[in-house]
């Protein structure tokens, strides 16, 4: 029986019944066997760019007498996949930059796909902005909390008429970047929580810098500082921009 933690299951749960799917970075191949075990999709690819993480899922897919719904595959990203061959793209569990390479390198094939589902662990400002300007769209998002960590999952569909952001100004696009545009109109109390804690956190950092003696560096700093905590405060009342818009 396989156990996905709190991460994985949110990025299982994002996945459309019936998608034929690949698990880019597949590591143990939990995420595909729990989807194809519990009848979620019918088939899926995982693949990854290291051989161990690959022997190790195939341990599992037999052990699960699984190996004709999932087959492995070696793969820096998705290299080793077919236009067409997946409805759905899980690309989870690694750097945001990552994410972007990813989906730079592989976008004949994420364009083909109905859905991806994309859970970066850092940058994630990044991903969200590339997911705007590259003929994507967010249509749902999630957050959970997990061993002290946060972690944002987001859905992305192709969509090339996504005018939505035209309507909003230029801080309320870039806070819909940082927090996550569905996490903050769905009032995600996860996202509400780390919102505190990163208020916090940056108060005090605040407090340190003006402390210290005066210099270039530590006003920029400072300057840097306040325009996080702008963007932190702007969350709150980014709600009703986004539902302005009409995203």
């Amino acid at each position: 029986m396989i156990k996905l933690s709190k991460r994985m299951k949110a990025v299982a749960s994002m996945v459309t019944q019936g998608y034929k799917l690949c698990d880019v970075g597949t590591d143990h191949g939990y995420v595909p066997i729990s989807l194809v075990t519990d009848g979620t999709i019918p088939e899926a690819i995982a693949v990854d760019i290291n051989k161990g993480p690959l022997e190790r899922a195939n341990l599992h897919i037999r052990s699960c007498g699984l190996e004709d719904k999932i087959t492995t595959r070696l793969s820096d990203g998705l290299s080793a996949v077919k236009e067409g061959e997946a409805e759905s793209i899980i690309i989870a569990g690694m750097g945001g930059e990552l994410v972007i390479h990813i989906l730079t390198e592989g976008d004949a094939v994420c364009k083909k796909a109905k859905e991806l589902i994309l859970q970066p662990q850092s940058d994630i400002h990044k991903v969200r902005y590339y997911v705007r300007n590259a003929g994507y769209k967010i249509v749902d998002e999630d957050m959970v909390l997990e061993d002290g960590k946060y972690y944002p999952v987001m859905r992305v569909v192709n969509d090339t008429n996504n005018y939505a952001w035209d309507n909003m100004d230029d801080i309320s696009v870039a806070v819909c970047d940082l927090y996550g545009p569905f996490l903050i109109k769905n009032g995600n109390p996860v996202l509400r929580k780390f919102l505190v804690k990163e208020h916090h956190k940056l108060a005090d950092i605040m407090r340190q810098l003006k402390k210290q003696e005066s210099s270039d560096a530590i006003l920029n700093r400072i300057e840097q500082v306040n325009k996080q905590i702008e963007y932190n405060e702007a969350a709150y009342s980014t709600m009703g921009a986004i539902r302005n818009a009409g995203i």
